[in-house]
């Protein structure tokens, strides 16, 4: 990986951190940012420096379709852009993907912007009474169009929002949402009547702070949803006034501003929320989160915590059974990158692409960078597999955010797909080969690595790409990706499939949390093949995906089906039929 250049000019990461207390206004006592190198914006690099060949493109046998247009969705993401260049504008929303009416459909969350005044004063705060900046959900009807029921609904947003989390946190068996802004987040209880209820305040759920990404889990298997919230930095709109930029005013580099740690939300018997995030060992306040990943890293049946953070060390909270976590990420490996240096660490997801039965995590990042790639050795340490995986060269002059691993042809084999779009809208003044705009990445996994097929599977536009979430919009056994841009509107690309054997499970708990969150899902083939699955909607960035598992199998079929739960109950499905979903049903003893 190259090292990053520092300059005053904005780098953005995705992380994911939770901090316990954030300071929202300005404080006087805080020192001045020292200035940035002249002469340099943020990507620049070295005087002189050339750029690499591209890495060559290879056929694809995954396709996409660019169906925006036909799904009668009219989002636009607005970001109030300032002469000022407030960090907040450029960092795009989130997209959740959940069945909020229990219709069988996947609906559409997206949040958004406020209004900024140029400049802010040091009182005011983000206005959101304006339409044009309200969160939209989109109910997706029976012909696969989609209407706007925000209004009646109530989930228009609150401030400058940011992320998303779907989660059935009340166990009534109705999707709830968890809204993030500049300010903290909101909790939107869904009542099963087509509307929700802001709970934040009854129910103790807003930690305060920049919050960015955040994701429901049950950390500590009482059944119970909680909720781990990141932070980005130490920032006020007086401190954001800072003048960036070598030639042209451009947004800050994260390095200008403290960080602040992350929150965890444990909720109690009665629906309240406690922020454990001292006792339970999180609250480091170095960290500048953006994008959270849960997975049983160790496979000892607990959820750990991988956290991206910008431009500063990566977190990896490893769950230690009794209510606390250790960061185990400077002695696993994963805490830097190859050469030892921090990085912009923004989008990040956690998966086994290799099919040896543990976890292993991939991040994006900056261009000049190179999205890190960690391979899981099982015993809670990874490898770089950056450069031999080809994730290297593919990704070099490449700006990343909302990521996941998906099996898009259902082969067997997990690839990845990344939404993507610089930080810096002056970038092309500075830097000749760079854009602010970029196309989207796909990755197909060959089993051996991974290739380039973005050309061919049709990822061919120019996007401010932010936030993306996957699921299986139209149920046809393959997934489907909606992605958001800053200050402008969505992209939703279907899945063309292919011919490959499937199998989709969706899982209901008793005992466990409703949505099962936190499963080991472990599918073997009918070769005897496994393939393992931890079953979340956190990852990517700023974003919530399909709760649903869909298991490619290729040519094959599915022998059997383990699925271990958090209560500690583990059941098997023997043949199960395939290219359908099915749901399991958490046993009662």
């Amino acid at each position: 990986m190259m090292s990053r250049v520092k300059a005053n000019c904005l780098g953005f990461s995705l992380v994911i951190v939770f901090c316990p207390v954030f300071i929202f206004q300005a404080h006087a006592q805080t020192p001045s940012p020292s200035p940035a190198h002249p002469g340099r914006s943020y990507d620049s690099g070295p005087v002189g420096r050339k750029p690499p060949a591209p890495a060559p493109q290879f056929p694809s046998p995954i396709t996409f379709t660019d169906i925006t247009t036909q799904t009668g969705i009219n989002f636009k993401h607005a970001a109030s852009p300032t002469s000022q260049k407030y960090l907040p504008e450029t960092m795009g929303g989130g997209v959740a993907l959940f069945d909020y009416d229990n219709d069988g459909r996947l609906d559409i969350y997206f949040t958004n912007g406020a209004l900024l005044k140029d400049p802010m004063t040091a009182n005011a705060q983000p206005d959101k009474t304006d339409p044009r900046f309200w969160n939209r959900l989109y109910h997706q009807k029976i012909d696969g169009t989609f209407e706007d029921v925000t209004e009646h609904a109530g989930v228009r947003g609150v401030g400058y929002s940011m992320g998303v989390a779907a989660g059935d946190f009340d166990n009534d068996g109705y999707v709830d949402l968890y809204v993030t802004y500049y300010g903290g987040g909101t909790l939107y209880r869904n009542k099963g009547d087509g509307t929700f209820e802001d709970v934040t305040k009854k129910t103790n759920a807003n930690p305060g702070g920049w919050a960015t990404s955040v994701g429901w889990f049950d950390y500590d298997r009482d059944g119970r949803l909680d909720l781990f919230v990141l932070r980005y930095m130490d920032w006020d709109f007086v401190r954001g006034s800072l003048a960036c930029g070598a030639t042209v005013r451009a947004y800050c580099h994260p390095d200008n501003f403290k960080g602040v740690a992350p929150a965890l939300l444990h909720q109690k018997e009665d629906g309240t929320f406690e922020d454990v995030s001292m006792k339970a060992g999180i609250a480091d306040p170095t960290g500048k989160g953006l994008g959270i990943a849960f997975a049983d890293f160790d496979n000892d049946g607990l959820t750990d915590i991988f956290v991206a953070n910008d431009s500063v060390r990566q977190f990896l909270f490893h769950n230690r059974g009794d209510g606390t976590f250790e960061d185990v990420a400077l002695l696993s490996g994963a805490g830097y990158d190859d050469n030892g240096k921090t990085f912009a660490g923004m989008g990040v997801d956690a998966a086994d692409y290799d099919n040896d039965g543990f976890p292993d995590v991939f991040i994006t990042t900056l261009s000049n960078e190179t999205y890190p790639l960690f391979h899981n050795s099982g015993d809670l340490t990874f490898t770089s597999r950056t450069s031999v995986s080809g994730i290297g060269l593919i990704t070099l002059l490449n700006t990343g955010w909302g990521t996941r691993f998906v099996d898009f042809d259902n082969d067997g084999w997990r690839d990845l797909f990344v939404a993507q779009g610089h930080v810096l809208d002056t970038i092309e003044s500075s830097t000749s080969y760079l854009n602010y705009k970029q196309t989207p990445i796909l990755m197909r996994n060959t089993g051996k690595g991974f290739v380039n097929v973005s050309n061919s599977a049709g990822l061919t536009m120019s996007l401010a790409a932010r936030g993306a979430a996957f699921g299986d919009l139209d149920n046809d056994g393959d997934v489907d990706v909606v992605i958001a841009q800053t200050n402008g509107a969505p992209v939703i690309l279907r899945n063309n499939g292919s011919k490959n054997n499937w199998l989709g499970i969706s899982l209901s708990g008793l005992k466990s949390n409703r949505q099962g969150l936190g499963t080991r899902v472990v599918v073997t083939d009918s070769t005897g093949a496994k393939q393992i699955f931890d079953v979340s909607t956190a990852s990517s960035y700023l974003s919530s995906n399909d709760p649903r598992i869909v298991v490619g199998l290729g040519t094959k079929t599915a022998q059997s089906i383990q699925v271990k739960w958090p209560s500690g109950v583990v059941q098997t499905v023997t043949s199960p039929a395939v290219d359908r979903y099915m749901t399991i049903k958490e046993y009662s003893k």
